[in-house]
């Protein structure tokens, strides 16, 4: 409840102050702290709960406390737990680095777009359409940030079920790393494609 209020009270200032200022440059800034804050978090819990290293010195403690040998079975299952998370972990971090890469490359042309409104604006009505649509500096932030957050967001769904412990029955699909987006689907159940 706290949680809620403090984000609450937070939003509230933000937008207050906003309207205040009527400085969209308070607004962006803070957008990015909020945003980047939130990532950060999550990267550092997906570390610590996913990294099989850093379990395993977890563990270790835990095993010397309760001084117990583990049997063969148990061995090997901690081997193929340990390997599934790593690739787990390599794929977190290209997704992350993907919708990173593309929030932060609309963000930039967004910046661009505000420094040189009014020569793209020129270039734009000089070019006509369909090509001038191709310099709308703002349109090109709404994809991209929108993709950037698909992204966030599919790799938040995929987070959460790894932090349930429900690895084994979630997936990463993605066909093709450039050209389709990801998605997290029940294991053997591929979503359908129309044909």
């Amino acid at each position: 409840m706290v949680v809620a209020l403090t984000l609450v009270s937070l939003a509230v200032f933000i937008t207050g102050y906003y309207h205040y200022l009527q400085d969209p440059t308070f607004h962006q800034n803070a957008y990015g702290l909020l945003t980047a804050t939130v990532l950060f978090r999550s990267m550092y819990v997906m570390e610590v709960n996913l990294r099989p290293s850093l379990l395993r010195r977890e563990k270790a403690h835990t095993q010397q406390q309760q001084t117990s040998v583990i049997s063969e079975a148990e061995r090997k299952e901690q081997i193929r737990i340990d390997k599934r998370d790593e690739d787990i972990l390599k794929n977190m971090w290209i997704m992350i680095v993907y919708g990173l890469s593309i929030f932060l490359g609309g963000f930039a042309i967004w910046n661009i777009d505000n420094d040189w409104c009014m020569s793209l604006t020129r270039w734009r009505r000089e070019l006509g359409l369909p090509w001038g649509i191709v310099l709308e500096g703002h349109g090109w932030w709404h994809i991209m940030t929108g993709t950037g957050a698909y992204f966030y967001i599919t790799w938040g769904i995929w987070l959460r079920h790894c932090l349930n412990g429900k690895q084994d029955q979630y997936e990463l699909h993605w066909p093709y790393l450039i050209f389709s987006l990801p998605e997290i689907v029940k294991k053997g159940k591929l979503p359908h494609l129309k044909e």
